[in-house]
């Protein structure tokens, strides 16, 4: 096992604490990720980027907009997931 130093220790504590407080403030910490999810919508389904608050495309059928999103997904070199209609994930895909 090996032996962590006093130092590295405390650094790693406070990293661990800013990132923390950054994370509680809405601050991003992590790389952008450019995932697309295919979610449910009123409307039938839609295209929705990782972690952003308005929906890119709105589809009347599954395909469509998993059509969509496979296209934003292979210019990013990011994932679809795909989401059944009760919210829970059904595929993902990697591109």
């Amino acid at each position: 096992m090996a032996k962590i130093t006093a130092a590295k220790f405390w650094v790693d504590l406070a990293k661990k604490i800013v990132k923390i407080i950054l994370k509680n403030m809405g601050i991003r910490t992590s790389p952008r990720t450019y995932n697309q999810h295919v979610v449910p919508h009123d409307e039938g389904w839609a295209v929705k980027g990782e972690g952003n608050e308005r929906y890119t495309a709105i589809y009347k059928y599954q395909d469509q907009a998993i059509d969509r999103a496979r296209e934003i997904a292979i210019n990013y070199g990011s994932d679809v997931i795909i989401h059944r209609q009760d919210g829970t994930i059904r595929d993902r895909n990697s591109y």
